[in-house]
């Protein structure tokens, strides 16, 4: 398994870290997702770490909190073996008020809460799972700076974020000397690029890397989807297609198509090639694979260990490219002095 720097610290993550987000399946939308229980989630954990897996990303709305807590258990007597990751701003209590965002209050509720349901004393990688423009973002760093100080979490980053969100946080951070995000857990697919118009730019001038969630295109990517097809029984799109991110129906089969003639030529599966593709782009630090079951966690580590080509890749560039929104399509005129990151 290889290894990367998070951004522009010292952390080094494998390429290839496990989603929990199946975890649980308490609730309709998490249960779409996946029911594992402690005993199957010990499992597909001892497949990670046979694998070289060893970073695990959970949320404490994943369900309500299940998620962390079957982890805990998943990972008990070989936590100095594993990295940690979770994030906390969603609204967590129905009947607190202050039981959402990213206030002093929240923040270190929600990180005792999660140390308590992971088992654990600190938190590798701790994220701000959405912005919170009702909180100062002084008194979200400086709640952080005091978690990092009191050793209950190591690094900080951020999701769901703008660039303006990340970069005025990177702006205060450096005023005040609190600790810079160095993480951003993005949403990054074939068939999703809205990442590379304006925070991939950012993560490599500003030292932050992508922790690339929903890589497979939020299940569109699992090879299961064809033109002219119905959509399989067991995809969770019949419960989530209208909860993710909107995908045109040719564009999805233009990339599928492309991917197809791949997987003809490497002998790899759609998923591969989709996640390959994902670990050869700038600022990418590691790709949250998930799994219900351990057919398709093996399937996804068998993304590591080979490497597209430069005319695969750029095929696959091709079919997935569309136009972005402005001013970034203006500023693609401009290439000589504003050169696109990929």
């Amino acid at each position: 398994m290889e290894y990367r720097h998070l951004g522009a610290s010292g952390f080094k993550v494998p390429v290839l870290s496990f989603g929990t987000g199946t975890f649980g399946g308490k609730g309709e939308f998490f249960q779409a997702w996946g029911e594992t229980d402690v005993s199957q989630a010990r499992q597909l954990v001892d497949i990670c770490l046979d694998a070289g897996v060893t970073m695990f990303d959970s949320a404490d709305i994943y369900s309500h909190g299940s998620s962390e807590s079957i982890l805990g258990e998943a990972l008990k007597g070989r936590r100095d073996k594993v990295l940690i990751s979770t994030k906390a701003t969603f609204r967590f209590d129905a009947d607190d008020p202050n039981s959402v965002g990213s206030s002093r209050f929240h923040l270190i509720n929600a990180v005792d809460d999660a140390l308590k349901r992971l088992q654990t004393d600190y938190i590798d990688l701790f994220q701000l799972h959405g912005f919170d423009a009702k909180t100062p973002v002084e008194e979200t760093l400086s709640t952080l700076d005091d978690l990092v100080r009191a050793g209950k979490i190591r690094y900080t980053g951020v999701s769901n974020f703008s660039g303006w969100h990340l970069q005025k946080s990177l702006d205060v951070a450096n005023r005040y000397g609190y600790p810079r995000y160095v993480a951003n857990q993005t949403y990054y697919s074939l068939i999703g690029r809205d990442y590379e118009w304006e925070l991939m730019p950012l993560g490599l001038d500003q030292g932050v890397g992508a922790v690339v969630w929903s890589p497979l295109g939020w299940g569109r990517l699992t090879g299961k989807i064809r033109r002219g097809q119905p959509l399989p029984e067991s995809s969770r799109l019949h419960k989530t297609a209208d909860m993710g991110p909107p995908v045109p129906d040719e564009y999805l089969y233009r990339v599928v198509d492309a991917l197809d003639a791949i997987a003809a030529e490497t002998g790899k599966t759609v998923p591969q090639i989709a996640l390959n593709w994902l670990l050869q782009r700038p600022t990418v630090a590691t790709v949250l694979i998930g799994a219900r079951n351990e057919e398709q966690l093996r399937q996804n580590l068998g993304a590591v260990g080979w490497n597209l080509t430069a005319e695969q890749v750029k095929r696959l560039d091709e079919a997935s490219k569309v136009r972005p929104a402005y001013p970034y399509w203006h500023q693609e005129g401009f290439a000589e002095r504003n050169p696109s990151p990929v």
